[in-house]
């Protein structure tokens, strides 16, 4: 029972890191300004693929934000930083998907994953 544990005790090792462990990860853009915070990650349940993050970005003390996904793909991991980074500009950000709430309901229009890939030109997350 000690073994099983000490298991669920690591939340990281050094390639993978536990989902409640990327949830609250600070987002930077590539000069190290940050702009958003990780809310959650969205994996595939028939695949286990991640799909994208959702990032939330804007608000105060985390009301009123908007949530934006990012394909998993554009993230990339800066231990620096430790944070993730997306080359993202504002002009690209105003642009993109969004929900303006956390609101489980607003993101299942079964379109969402093919909006969100075609406004980053990123492949679907599965083939």
């Amino acid at each position: 029972m000690q073994s099983t544990q000490h298991n669920l005790e690591a939340r990281e090792t050094r390639t993978l890191i536990g989902s409640d462990k990327v949830e609250g990860t600070a987002v930077y853009r590539p000069n190290g300004d940050r702009i958003g915070a990780i809310e959650r990650v969205m994996i595939d349940k028939l695949s286990g693929q991640t799909a994208y993050a959702v990032m939330s970005f804007g608000g105060f003390l985390g009301f009123g934000g908007d949530y934006y996904p990012l394909p998993w793909s554009l993230l990339k991991y800066d231990e620096g930083l430790d944070g993730y980074v997306v080359d993202i500009t504002d002009e690209q950000l105003q642009g993109a998907p969004r929900h303006a709430s956390a609101d489980e309901s607003a993101w299942k229009d079964p379109e969402w994953d093919r909006k969100v890939n075609e406004y980053y030109h990123v492949p679907p997350y599965m083939l």
